[in-house]
């Protein structure tokens, strides 16, 4: 029997019937992996819904978390849908400012922090936000409540509200509000984007059939929930069945895989790049005849393409490569991956060659908050897949490019608009319907959808020239020895570069050409450095137009990360930021050129 889901929540009633498990949700405490069965799923879901309404949460009430990812994330996202609530899901590495900005922008009634840290954090802020009535923790904190006591009050009232509540799951229509999800973005506050039950159901429905993997699968999630990328494959996952087994803490990641040995996981490119990068340290790591056949075996990934013919010589050679090489990248990412989804940024195409070639297709994707996310993603179930591009447009979209390149969408799965911001919603979203992405891209043999760059992060160079930073970022970060990049040059005669480079990287550079430092503030004063990452830019310079190439670079110290503030959440450069923290150092590249 197949069950029509229209709502999130309709997922858990087809998975007890259709695929239930005893590791429909697993998660880690210390070294110890625990699970959930999808009955216990189930039941818990239903207990915080009880609990929900015992504690007063009536329909579009708003009840944010604050959390890393954990299974039990899933017992308030599900339990709020349920009853009518509203999940207002939180970055958990933002700053207090912006917390307290959206907790009072969203009217939140309720707060669910995962640990201690947070609790402390997120204490004083609550505090003065009247709108907040109490504060709970996942794990268990001195002095906080846990979200177990919703539970328990859920259970303990279970006979007053069962009625209810089964009432409101009655009642609930698609496209009614299920949540409100803040985009930090890259400037100014953030944007409450809305999301209905239709939007999330749409989309997930739609991108479930991009492959074939299936309840026989697992998968881990490391990504953050509260984004709607991890959120809507995460819905993926559990309607096909599969093991989700959560990864709060990023520096697990190399561990759970080994341990869960998943078939299918989800990441952003930066954290491919890290993978990547692993392997070529590993190379480096040979001598000899082993080291010149790890090499040989990587060069032979660049004529990788999907659905290619090869030669029954390069058959040959790829067979010799696998059996030495390609099948220990397979075991150092569990020996189980078939498919690794990309998304948030483009991937570098040499990754996505690695990895095919070793047997792991990379599903590069696209979207945004505002979209549900997914707009286009590659598709191995069609056979729809072309490296550099992300895939053709998702079932249920119509995409088109308008005149100046940017690309405009509808359908089911855009936002309702961006909440108590009307204003702000009809500059996105234009009287015929088409949402402004705000992205520029071009459809290639009129299937595959590629992305070229920001619309508003392109700017003209004085001599009227535009220049598409993203896309000179990312062939610069296609070297090994750059970690970041940011190109400016607005209303300059000539494009620049900031660059941070891959200090593990150049520390070893260093090491073998016997290069003494301090730190690296001294590094990258060193001439041979500034050579070494020169010939780098010039190489990369020669696939460039002459006025986009990088006419001078400077090298900064540090390496930057959502921490620091240079990146945001997702990994995007936050410009501004950024450029008023090396503000001399930009003075200094231009006011050269002009004395």
């Amino acid at each position: 029997m197949e069950y029509n889901v229209t709502r999130t929540f309709d997922i858990l009633e087809r998975a007890l019937q259709m695929y239930p498990r005893p590791d429909a949700l697993g998660g880690k405490k210390g070294n110890d992996w625990y699970t959930y069965s999808t009955a216990e799923y189930y039941r818990k879901s239903h207990l915080f819904a009880l609990g929900m309404l015992a504690l007063g949460i009536r329909k579009g009430d708003k009840v944010a978390t604050v959390t890393n990812n954990r299974p039990e994330w899933n017992f308030a996202d599900m339990g709020l849908a349920m009853s009518g609530g509203v999940h207002v899901p939180i970055y958990p590495t933002i700053g207090e400012e912006e917390y307290a900005y959206i907790l009072e922008h969203s009217e939140a009634k309720y707060l669910i922090v995962g640990d201690a840290k947070l609790y402390e954090k997120l204490k004083p802020v609550v505090e003065k936000i009247p709108s907040i009535l109490d504060i709970y923790a996942f794990e268990d904190v001195p002095g906080a409540k846990n979200y177990e006591e919703i539970l328990a009050l859920g259970e303990s009232r279970e006979e007053e509200f069962a009625g209810a509540l089964e009432q409101l799951k009655q009642g609930i229509q698609p496209e009614e509000l299920a949540t409100i999800i803040y985009t930090s973005g890259t400037t100014g506050v953030p944007k409450g984007v809305m999301l209905s039950q239709r939007n999330l159901v749409s989309n997930f429905t739609a991108h479930v059939k991009m492959h074939l993997l299936g309840h026989e699968h697992r998968v881990i999630s490391f990504l953050p929930l509260c984004h709607v990328y991890e959120r809507s494959v995460n819905y993926h996952f559990q309607f096909k069945g599969m093991g989700i087994y959560y990864v709060g803490n990023l520096g697990q990641i190399v561990s759970a895989i080994k341990e869960i040995k998943p078939h299918m996981f989800n990441s952003v490119p930066r954290l491919l790049e890290r993978v990547y990068d692993g392997f070529v340290a590993k190379g480096k790591e040979l001598t000899g005849i082993k080291k010149k056949l790890y090499f040989w075996a990587m060069d032979l990934t660049r004529h990788f393409e999907y659905n290619k013919k090869y030669s029954p010589l390069m058959k040959l050679k790829i067979k010799i490569a696998d059996k030495l090489i390609y099948s220990k990248w397979r075991a150092a990412l569990g020996g189980n991956i078939v498919y690794v989804v990309s998304g948030g940024a483009a991937l570098q195409p040499k990754i996505a060659r690695v990895l095919g070639m070793a047997g792991m297709f990379n599903l590069e994707g696209y979207g945004l908050t505002e979209t549900s996310p997914v707009i286009a993603v590659n598709n191995p179930a069609t056979g729809q897949m072309k490296i550099g591009t992300v895939g053709p447009v998702l079932e249920g979209f119509q995409v088109k490019i308008a005149e100046d390149g940017e690309i405009l969408c509808k359908g089911d799965s855009v936002m309702m608009g961006y909440y108590k911001a009307p204003d702000l919603t009809a500059e996105v979203i234009d009287s015929d319907g088409w949402f402004h992405t705000g992205d520029i891209g071009t459809f290639e043999d009129g299937i595959y959808l590629k992305i070229t760059d920001r619309k508003k992060e392109m700017f003209k160079l004085s001599g009227g020239k535009y220049i598409a930073p993203q896309m000179i970022e990312n062939k610069l970060k296609g070297s090994n020895m750059i970690e970041q990049a940011m190109v400016i040059g607005a209303n300059e005669k000539f494009a620049s570069a900031l660059i941070s480079p891959n200090f593990v990287l150049l520390h070893d550079w260093c090491a073998e050409n016997k290069i003494h430092f301090e730190d690296n503030k001294a590094l990258i004063k060193i001439p041979e450095v500034v050579s070494l990452i020169q010939k780098e830019v010039n190489a990369i310079n020669k696939t460039l137009g002459q006025h986009e190439e990088i006419k001078r670079f400077r090298l900064v110290c540090a390496e930057w990360s959502p921490v620091t503030g240079e990146l945001s959440p997702t990994l995007k450069l936050r410009r501004n930021i950024i450029a008023e923290k090396y503000k001399q150092l930009i003075e200094e590249i231009y006011s050269v050129s002009k004395n």
